[in-house]
């Protein structure tokens, strides 16, 4: 399947192999959805706090890609640490995992409402366990031919890093 990637933010020490993101994403918030029209049938990255944001115009297949609450926390942490802004952001891990589990639940329940979205939700970890077994999910939710194989061959259990 084709990404939608613009190649703009660069690898670093966070992530190695680089950002699958596109900066148009960003916009959603402030209505600025028209380019979707030219990626339809692609993958794009977006954030769980940009769903709400996307337009009733078109249908979407959302894979929603979860992971353990405290591994999200610690990468966080960690990227905010390399970047320094570690004091800038200095709220209790309670109050951050807190927010975290009720900003999920609002995007959880949002995407359930509505019927021009269907959502399939996938483990980071079982992905790291099972990968061939969450891929042939992936791909029969997607209802596309795809090479499933390949799709193992990326995992990178290299990358899991901040475990649990």
């Amino acid at each position: 399947m084709t990404l939608v990637i613009d190649g703009i933010r660069n690898p670093d020490d966070d992530n190695p192999k680089g950002y699958y993101e596109y900066e148009r994403v960003k916009k959603l918030p402030q209505g600025e959805a028209d380019w979707l029209k030219s990626y339809q049938g692609k993958g794009i990255k977006i954030i769980s706090a940009l769903l709400t944001h996307l337009p009733e115009d078109y249908r979407y297949q959302v894979i929603f890609m979860e992971r353990d609450i405290d591994e999200i926390l610690a990468s966080q942490q960690r990227m905010l640490e390399r970047s320094g802004k570690e004091e800038e952001n200095s709220v209790s891990e309670a109050v951050m995992r807190q927010s975290y589990i009720d900003h999920l639940d609002d995007v959880k329940s949002w995407l359930s409402e509505k019927e021009w979205i269907q959502t399939i939700y996938v483990s980071y970890n079982k992905i790291l366990q099972n990968s061939e077994n969450e891929m042939e999910k992936v791909a029969a939710f997607l209802n596309l031919e795809l090479d499933v194989q390949r799709m193992v061959e990326i995992v990178d259990p290299g990358l899991y890093r901040q475990r649990k």
